[in-house]
C-alpha cells in the first residue's frame, strides 16, 4: 500500500487531521466500520486521501445527500490529481432525476426502464436486418422524429449511445466509440454537474457517467444509491464489482437514520384506494384473484373511516385488527393470501402500464407494497403501524423506527464503512442507533477553529418546555433575549422547535432594527427570501432569519465569511410527545435499556440545535455569537449529549445579563 502523503494534497495537515486520516486507512485497509465525529474545519473531505492510500484495487463508494457535498468532493479529488495522482479517475452519479435529458410524465426510473426495453427491442430488429448502428438507421430516426415528447416510446440519447458487433455469439450490444470516448474524459477531468447535459451532448447523460464509473478510483453516489436496495444492487451490477470489493465513505452521517427510516417507510392513503378500484375494474377478466382483491378495498375504506372518529391526529393502530377486518368474511384466510394475490395483479399492471408508455407509479403497485409491509410488521417491532390525519383525509403507515438493522446489514457485506460527519456526538449514542451490537470503531476530533473567534452562551433562565410556554415571565425573557442577540452586528438567524413558536415570537418581536426574514412553508419562496437575506453584506446591510431548527434554512447550507455572523437556538427543538413517538421510545428502551429514551427522543433534538449553530462558522477566520436558548441546554443529561466543545465552552447567562456580555465580546 501507498503512504497518505502519497495522496494528501496540502502542504501541512490541519490539528488532528492527521489523526483522523491515519484511523481511516487502518478501516480501508483492515476493514470494518468507523465513526468519525469532525467539527466543521477539520478537513473531513481528505479523508478520501486515505482511503485512496489503502484501497488495494478496491473501488471507493462516497456518499453525498446534496449537490454542494458533491462539488465539495470534486473538488477535493481534482485537487488530488493535480498535485499528486495525475491518473486518478473519479466520476459521480446524481440520480436519474437530475441526469435524464427524456422528457414524459411518471417515475423517472421507471419511464427509463420502460423506454429503454423498448428502444433496445427496436434496435435489435433492425440490427437483425444488417443496421449495426442505430443511430444511423433510417427507420429508428423517423420514429424518433415522429413520437410523442410527452410519451416517448425510445430514447434518442441511448440509441446514440450504443452499437451492435457481430461475434461468435451472434449481436451484442456494447456502448458507441463517442460514449466510451466521453466517459474516459470525464473521469479524467471534471464535469461540473451544472456541465453535464451540455458536455454528453447527445448521448446519455446517466449511461455516459455510469460507463465512466467502471473504471474510476472513486465514485460518488447520492444517498439513495446506497440505502436503496434495489438501486445499489443495480449499481453494482452496472459497475461490474462484488461488495467486498467497495469501501464506502458517508459524508454528513447524521442525515443517515432519517433517510433509511424514509426509505423503509410507506403509506396509503384514500385516494390510493379508489385509484385502486379503478385500476383493478380495468382487469377483471385478464388477471386471477381480481374480484377478490376488489372486494378487499372497502374494508381498508371502512377501517379508515373507523379511524377518523379518533381526536388524535396521529396515532398508532393494531395490525391485528386492520388483519381480522380485511379476512373476516372474504375469500382469504389471511393477510399472506391477500398479499400473494395482488403481488401477482402488481406484476400484471406494471407490464401493462410499461407497454402503454405510463410510468407512473400505479396505486395497486403502492397498496401491494403496504400491504406487504404491514404483513411483515407483525413480527418486526422496528416497524410501527399508524395513522395520520390531514384535513379531512386518512393516511395510513408503516414506519420503521430502526434504521440499524439496515446499516447493519450494508456494513456486513461490504469491505469497509466510514461514516462521517460534524454533529455525530454523542458518538456512543450514534454507535449503538446506527449499528446496535456490531464492532464499530469510533474517533472524536476536537474543534480546530479559534476559540477567540467565537462566544457560546446557554440561557439558564428561558425554555420552550411546554410548562412554560404560556407563562408571562418566561415569554418576557424569551423576547428579551432574542432582543439582545439581535443587537449583535451583521446577518442572524434565531432557530426555533417548530412553525408554530416560531410565528409566535415573530409576533413578538416586532421592534427588531433588522429586517426580519421568516421562513415560510414553500420551497420556492423560501429560496428567494433566502437569496434576498444572503445579498445583504455585499448592501452594508444585515437582516435577522426566523427559521425552523431541521427546516429549509437550518441544514445543507453554507454561511460562509460574512453571511452569517451568528446563531440563536430557542428551545430545545423535540419532536411532539405523541402515542406514536412513546411506542417508539419504549422499542429502544427495551433494546438499550434507560440510554434508549435518549437516542429516540433527545439525540435527534440535540442534533437539530448542533445543526443549526453549525451555519455560522464555516472557515477558521469566520467570527460568531452562538446561543443555546433554553435551560435544559444545561442539564446533565442533555448536556452530555452535546459536542465537548460546545460542553467546554459555554457560559451560562440570563436574558439580564445576556446584553452586556454580548456588547463586551464584539
Amino acid at each position: 500500500m501507498s503512504d497518505i502523503n502519497d495522496w494528501f494534497p496540502y502542504p501541512t495537515y490541519r490539528p488532528n487531521q492527521e489523526e483522523m486520516l491515519s484511523a481511516a486507512a487502518g478501516t480501508a485497509r483492515q476493514g470494518g466500520v468507523l465513526l468519525i465525529d469532525a467539527p466543521t474545519g477539520s478537513g473531513k473531505s481528505s479523508v478520501v486521501s486515505a482511503l485512496l492510500a489503502e484501497s488495494g484495487g478496491k473501488t471507493i463508494l462516497v456518499a453525498v445527500r446534496t449537490i454542494s457535498q458533491l462539488n465539495i468532493f470534486i473538488r477535493e479529488l481534482e485537487l488530488i490529481r493535480k498535485k499528486k495522482k495525475a491518473g486518478l479517475k473519479f466520476t459521480y452519479l446524481i440520480g436519474k432525476r437530475g441526469m435524464c435529458p427524456l422528457g414524459g410524465l411518471g417515475d423517472v426510473y421507471r419511464r427509463c426502464e420502460g423506454v429503454k426495453a423498448f428502444t433496445h427491442a427496436l434496435m435489435r430488429e433492425r440490427a437483425v436486418k444488417g443496421s449495426l448502428v442505430p443511430a444511423q438507421d433510417p427507420e429508428i430516426i423517423k420514429q424518433i422524429k415522429r413520437q410523442d415528447r410527452d410519451n416517448p416510446l425510445i430514447c434518442p440519447y441511448f440509441v446514440k449511445s450504443r452499437v451492435f458487433l457481430e461475434g461468435d455469439e451472434g449481436l451484442r450490444l456494447v456502448p458507441s466509440q463517442e460514449i466510451r470516448k466521453r466517459a474516459e474524459k470525464a473521469a479524467s477531468s471534471v464535469v461540473n454537474p451544472e456541465d453535464l447535459h451540455k458536455y454528453a451532448g447527445a448521448l446519455c447523460p446517466y449511461d455516459m457517467m455510469i460507463t465512466s464509473a467502471k473504471n474510476a478510483d472513486v465514485v460518488i453516489i447520492n444517498y439513495h444509491h446506497l440505502f436503496n436496495d434495489d438501486i445499489r444492487e443495480q449499481l453494482l451490477v452496472s459497475l461490474n464489482v462484488e461488495p467486498k470489493d467497495l469501501i464506502i465513505l458517508v459524508d454528513e452521517a447524521h442525515n443517515v437514520g432519517d433517510v433509511v427510516q424514509g426509505i423503509q417507510s410507506i403509506s396509503l392513503d384514500e385516494r390510493d384506494i379508489q385509484q385502486a378500484s379503478h385500476e383493478l375494474s380495468s382487469l377483471k377478466t385478464q388477471v386471477k384473484g381480481v374480484e377478490a382483491v376488489r372486494h378487499v378495498l372497502p374494508r381498508i375504506r371502512d377501517f379508515m373511516d373507523g379511524l377518523r372518529r379518533s381526536t388524535e391526529i396521529e396515532d398508532w393502530f393494531d395490525p391485528a385488527i386492520f388483519d381480522r377486518i380485511l379476512t373476516k368474511g372474504s375469500l382469504y384466510p389471511s393477510m399472506a393470501a391477500i398479499v400473494e394475490d395482488i403481488i401477482a395483479i402488481s406484476d400484471a399492471i406494471r407490464e401493462k402500464s410499461l407497454q402503454n408508455a405510463d410510468y407512473r407509479e400505479s396505486a395497486i403497485e403502492r397498496l401491494c407494497e403496504f400491504l406487504f409491509r404491514i404483513h411483515c410488521s407483525a413480527t418486526d417491532p422496528a416497524y410501527l403501524t399508524l395513522f395520520r390525519k390531514d384535513d379531512e383525509s386518512i393516511i395510513l403507515e408503516v414506519r420503521n423506527i430502526d434504521p440499524a438493522g439496515k446499516l447493519q446489514e450494508i456494513a456486513t457485506e461490504h469491505h469497509a464503512l466510514l461514516f462521517i460527519s460534524g454533529t455525530l456526538s454523542p458518538l456512543e449514542s450514534f454507535r449503538q442507533y446506527y449499528f446496535a451490537d456490531l464492532p464499530v470503531i469510533t474517533l472524536s476530533i476536537p474543534n480546530a477553529f479559534p476559540k477567540k473567534n467565537r462566544l457560546l452562551l446557554a440561557s439558564e433562565d428561558i425554555t420552550t418546555a411546554y410548562r412554560m410556554r404560556q407563562d408571562r415571565g418566561n415569554i418576557d425573557r424569551t423576547v428579551r433575549m432574542i432582543t439582545a442577540f439581535s443587537g449583535h452586528p451583521g446577518n442572524l438567524a434565531v432557530y426555533f422547535p417548530s412553525y408554530q413558536i416560531m410565528t409566535d415570537y415573530a409576533a413578538r418581536c416586532r421592534q427588531m432594527k433588522k429586517k426580519v426574514f421568516i421562513e415560510p412553508r414553500e420551497a420556492s419562496e423560501a429560496n428567494e427570501l433566502l437569496a434576498e437575506f444572503l445579498s445583504l453584506p455585499k448592501k452594508k446591510k444585515s437582516g435577522i432569519l426566523f427559521a425552523v431548527c431541521g427546516g429549509k434554512w437550518s441544514e445543507g447550507l453554507d454561511y460562509r465569511g460574512d453571511l452569517l455572523a451568528g446563531a440563536m437556538v430557542v428551545g430545545l427543538p423535540l419532536a411532539p410527545y405523541t402515542q406514536v413517538r412513546a411506542m417508539a421510545i419504549q422499542y429502544f428502551k427495551r433494546k438499550f435499556g434507560k440510554e434508549g429514551e435518549f437516542i429516540a427522543y433527545t439525540l435527534p433534538a440535540i442534533n437539530k440545535a448542533t445543526q443549526a449553530l453549525g451555519r455560522v462558522l464555516r472557515t477558521p477566520e469566520d467570527h460568531g455569537l452562538l446561543i443555546l436558548g433554553d435551560s435544559r441546554f444545561l442539564e446533565e443529561d442533555v448536556k452530555a449529549g452535546l459536542p465537548p466543545w460546545i460542553q467546554q465552552e459555554m457560559k451560562p447567562v440570563t436574558a439580564d445579563t445576556a446584553e452586556g456580555i454580548i456588547t463586551r465580546w464584539r
